[in-house]
């Protein structure tokens, strides 16, 4: 499972002339914190292309749980599955932080897509990834425990988002509220509130609010891949200067 797509961003991986041709056939836009960008069963089909800022990917489970599948970032293009099949909404894109974009309208994209072959290829390959991250999240929440799938979901952020200390630490400011981190991971509040304070007691990070600090990356990463349980955290050395 992974909260963040392999590869460069698709306006990243588009020749510079095909990324302003796309970028000028939209209209620039800011959204707040919390602004909804995209929602899940809508039938609008315009075409969000991230400038900056993040967006949380989510859906409403059948027992009305809010499941967050992905986030997305710059570079990123969002709307694209509805722009191209006129279907409906799949998910629902919720601008994490501040926001900016360019909005797209659908037969914009189409046409722009019929008529730049290398684009078309870079938004099949971008439907393939979602496609398979999502089989892969399937898989994680029927057979993995809430500390494996946190631990994860740590790991992933740190790694893609964080911002190493000189002491080995990293830090991530991504402005995830605790009820989002749940979201991610698939459970409830309570129950990775729990796995939160057994991470902090074994001072495999450190949490603060919508911040955290990974203090054993290595550690954090055998949990993840199932080679550590919460029965069976070593103890942090007791000389370790970050205790």
């Amino acid at each position: 499972m992974s909260l963040f797509e392999d590869g460069r961003p698709f306006l990243h991986a588009l020749p510079a002339d095909d990324r302003r041709a796309l970028l000028a056939l939209g209209t620039p836009r800011a959204y707040a914190p919390g602004e909804v960008v995209l929602r899940e069963h809508d039938r609008t089909t315009f075409v969000v292309a991230i400038t900056s800022g993040w967006a949380t990917i989510s859906v409403e489970t059948e027992r009305g749980v809010r499941l967050i599948l992905a986030l997305r970032g710059a570079g990123e293009v969002v709307g694209d599955q509805a722009a191209v099949d006129h279907g409906s909404r799949s998910a629902t894109v919720t601008a994490l932080g501040r926001m900016e974009a360019v909005v797209v309208s659908g037969d914009r994209f189409r046409a722009y897509l019929a008529a730049r072959p290398i684009a078309t290829v870079l938004i099949m390959r971008q439907f393939s990834s979602r496609l398979r991250s999502s089989d892969g999240e399937r898989r994680s929440l029927a057979s993995e425990k809430v500390l494996q799938r946190l631990a994860a979901r740590l790991v992933e952020l740190a790694e893609r988002t964080g911002h190493p200390a000189a002491d080995g630490a990293i830090t991530v400011d991504l402005p995830l509220p605790q009820h989002d981190i749940a979201a991610a991971v698939g459970s409830t509040r309570e129950a990775v509130a729990k796995a939160l304070r057994l991470l902090r007691g074994q001072g495999v990070v450190r949490t603060a609010s919508r911040r955290f600090v990974v203090m054993d990356i290595g550690l954090l990463r055998l949990l993840a891949e199932g080679r550590a349980t919460g029965e069976h955290i070593p103890a942090r050395p007791a000389t370790d200067p970050c205790d």
